[in-house]
């Protein structure tokens, strides 16, 4: 399956706020980019730990307000935060909220949450790995049901993005469940990681490229987003590339680099 470089913006929703939250989407947008992501914290994840931040779902339905062209969603919300149903829910009306000419752009992004202040703050059960990824393997296709019979239904399948990278039970859900892996690391860790995807893949009788791959920077520095690092992704059928920014100094400069680097395969 031969897919189009598709390059997108991890806003973060911290140290900022909403209105220049939106004026960051706004530029975002108008720059070109094709996904804009945002995160499911409580708390900054870099800076003062006690500084502003907003929740990741009520900003994302701000966003299908205010965006016409760009898919989007959370990169990647915290399964153990919510039940599955309830999440189910939440995406299906944000999906309605964004639509345009009757269809939605809301991505759905997925993950075991690993943040242990997240969860004590909020009351959520840490518990271990492995709790966690079990609650991941459970919530995937009870969300995947609930969306079947809600009314109305979404505008569209609701493609499901999971982030994560551990080879015995996270990439088994990304080849049972996915359409969009998200993952971090260095050329190397991730063209072992996608091998070890697509045996999981030929395990459950799915054919791997039927899902886009995805990767790029955090702010906390993981990843990578130069252009020349893409062009390696690129050979391993990574298509996807989102470069995080943040509050205040909002620096786009990795983001327009691979814009200009996917015009040049236009």
């Amino acid at each position: 399956m031969s897919r189009a470089i598709r390059i997108g913006a991890q806003i973060a929703p911290q140290h900022a706020t909403h209105p220049q939250l939106r004026d960051a989407v706004r530029r975002a947008e108008d720059l070109g980019v094709d996904l804009i992501m945002g995160w499911d914290h409580f708390f900054p994840l870099t800076g003062d730990p006690e500084g502003a931040h907003f929740e990741a779902f009520t900003v994302l339905a701000a966003m299908a307000e205010q965006t016409s062209r760009v898919e989007f969603g959370p990169l990647v919300s915290a399964v153990p935060f919510r039940n599955p149903d309830l999440v189910a829910d939440m995406a299906r009306t944000i999906d309605h909220i964004s639509a345009r000419d009757g269809v939605g752009r809301f991505i759905l992004g997925l993950g075991a949450g690993w943040n242990e202040r997240d969860f004590a703050e909020y009351g959520y059960p840490f518990g271990t790995v492995g709790s966690r990824l079990a609650a991941l393997e459970t919530a995937v296709p009870r969300i995947r049901e609930r969306l079947t019979k809600l009314t109305p239904p979404p505008t569209r399948r609701i493609p499901i993005l999971i982030g994560g990278a551990g080879e015995r039970r996270t990439l088994r859900v990304v080849a049972e469940h996915a359409d969009i892996w998200h993952a971090f690391g260095d050329v190397e860790t991730l063209a072992h990681k996608t091998a070890v995807l697509e045996q999981h893949c030929r395990d459950v009788g799915r054919d791997p490229a039927a899902i886009e791959r995805s990767t790029g920077t955090s702010v906390r520095g993981l990843g990578a987003g130069d252009p020349e690092t893409a062009e390696r992704f690129l050979e391993l059928g990574f298509t996807t590339f989102v470069v995080a920014i943040s509050a205040p100094e909002w620096d786009d400069t990795s983001l327009r680099a691979l814009l200009r680097w996917r015009a040049s395969h236009l």
